[in-house]
């Protein structure tokens, strides 16, 4: 007994001997991370190929998690991304049909995008099409942990992790970007945070740049306020006003992805509930707005346009100003890519259970830092979802400090990403071999042609046969038998 008690506490000396060893290994390979992470147990996946690439193998769940090796679920969870490639079909179509010609052989594509299984497909495509990759975050909340590990793995640069601090997301931009004999020639963005900070530090790198690919309001508002300042030093594609993405991304995913995030944050019944929805562009009327009417709320709808406002009235909803509902109503929603929507005043007005969420692309329309101030309390509920305190006891379920609901608590539909997906590659495949002279520095458009052949790589999925126009239907209209069939300004 005193032998086996003694090689019993021999095993207890190596086995603590063995994590202090782990310990001190790990803390050395952080040492270059920022030093604000919080109480957060972080495990940084290393690729082979991709020795720079700080994905996101860091975990932020419990201890116990830490069992499974992060190399092990990685290889587990990458499975995530086969199964997004069943859902994107143009994708994987380009790849076959483009792969042999490598369109994009020598471009270095630096992107800032959600990173999700979709857009793991998406750099896979890019990189098959002969591009390689960097990559960050553009949403501290919208990154899937297990997907950006598998990417890593995979070697691809990926720097980002779900939960990051907003110095840790322009640390992480920075590491995408400033790195030793690598020169990106390409940007693809989504929210204009990228372009933004080259820039601000590295405005050099625009010498090798051939053109930025856009997607979203925020970004491609950045972009038209740079070219009117003539501060614009290379051509950027506007993939947001595309048809593919207005008629599709905008509205089907919407109003698929509003039901789920609230439902996965709050088990809210919607039967009844009154909420007001701030806008009516494309996420709102026919996503957000039709979702939740269908599922029999009471809708209100603030808008500054007129013409948008019309559509709301004649679409069965009644049109209001904020402050006249801001006391009954249950849900408060923002769709409208400004600032400021949503300020302290209402949020004060708001009555007690009230839930705030944010369906725009950025983290301003809810002024969430007014909600900041030592008289309130707030209160963590579950991942994403918070209550603000106010000191007579009533309190505001606030979802994802604002930030995009559907990407921060929820996902998307894999199907309409495709869409969106392919758009960009097409963007980029069209900005990096345009001869030179053909775009300017300034925004432009995606060519509607584009937006067609979009489309079409997608019909096969639903079995869909296109009917072909006549020679004499084709003179008759006007139009070249194979397209493009809407104007450019059709939208």
């Amino acid at each position: 007994s005193i032998l086996s008690s003694k090689l019993f506490n021999m095993s207890v000396l190596l086995a603590y001997l063995s994590l202090q060893i782990q310990f001190a290994d790990q803390k050395q390979e952080f040492s270059k991370r920022p030093s604000k992470i919080g109480r957060r147990s972080l495990s940084r996946s290393i690729s082979q190929s991709s020795t720079d690439s700080y994905s996101s193998a860091a975990s932020y769940t419990d201890s116990s998690d830490d069992e499974t090796s992060p190399r092990d679920k990685q290889q587990k969870n990458s499975k995530e991304i086969e199964i997004a490639e069943q859902e994107m079909p143009a994708l994987m179509a380009l790849r076959k049909r483009a792969q042999g010609e490598k369109p994009l052989a020598g471009a270095k594509v630096v992107g800032c995008t959600h990173i999700t299984a979709q857009t793991a497909v998406l750099m896979e495509t890019l990189s098959a099409l002969g591009a390689q990759c960097r990559w960050a975050a553009c949403n501290i909340y919208s990154t899937q942990n297990e997907v950006a590990a598998a990417l890593a793995e995979g070697g691809f640069s990926v720097f980002a992790w779900k939960g990051e601090s907003e110095d840790d997301f322009w640390w992480c931009i920075d590491r995408c970007v400033n790195v030793e004999g690598w020169q990106p020639n390409m940007i693809l963005d989504d929210g204009g945070d990228l372009t933004h900070w080259i820039y601000k530090k590295y405005p050099n790198m625009f010498k090798k740049i051939k053109g930025i690919v856009e997607e979203s309001v925020t970004g491609v508002h950045r972009l038209y306020q740079l070219s009117k300042a003539g501060k614009l030093c290379v051509p950027a594609m506007n993939v947001n006003d595309s048809v593919t993405k207005q008629k599709f991304d905008n509205l089907y995913c919407c109003r698929e992805s509003i039901l789920d995030g609230l439902k996965r944050t709050t088990d809210v019944m919607f039967g009844g509930k009154q909420v007001v929805v701030c806008g009516y562009g494309e996420v709102s009327r026919k996503g957000c707005c039709a979702a939740l009417k269908a599922m029999g709320s009471i809708v209100y709808v603030t808008e500054i346009d007129p013409i948008c406002a019309l559509q709301a009235c004649m679409d069965g909803f009644r049109l209001v100003k904020l402050n006249e509902v801001i006391r009954q109503v249950d849900i408060v929603i923002t769709c409208t890519g400004n600032k400021n929507v949503v300020v302290r005043e209402n949020l004060d007005r708001m009555k007690n259970g009230c839930i705030v969420c944010n369906m725009g692309h950025s983290n301003t329309e809810i002024d969430v830092a007014s909600l900041r101030t030592p008289e309130l309390t707030w209160e963590r509920v579950r991942s994403q979802v918070d209550h603000v305190i106010w000191p007579d006891g009533k309190r505001i379920v606030l979802l994802a400090e604002g930030r995009l609901l559907n990407l921060s608590c929820s996902t998307v539909p894999t199907f309409v990403l495709s869409i969106t997906a392919t758009t960009q590659a097409l963007a980029l495949i069209e900005l990096y071999n345009a001869p030179e002279g053909r775009y300017k520095q300034d925004v432009y458009l995606l060519p509607k042609k584009m937006d067609e052949y979009v489309a079409s790589l997608h019909l096969p999925t639903f079995d869909a046969h296109l009917t072909e126009l006549s020679d004499e239907q084709a003179k008759y209209l006007g139009l070249n038998k194979n397209g493009p069939f809407k104007p450019n300004y059709y939208r």
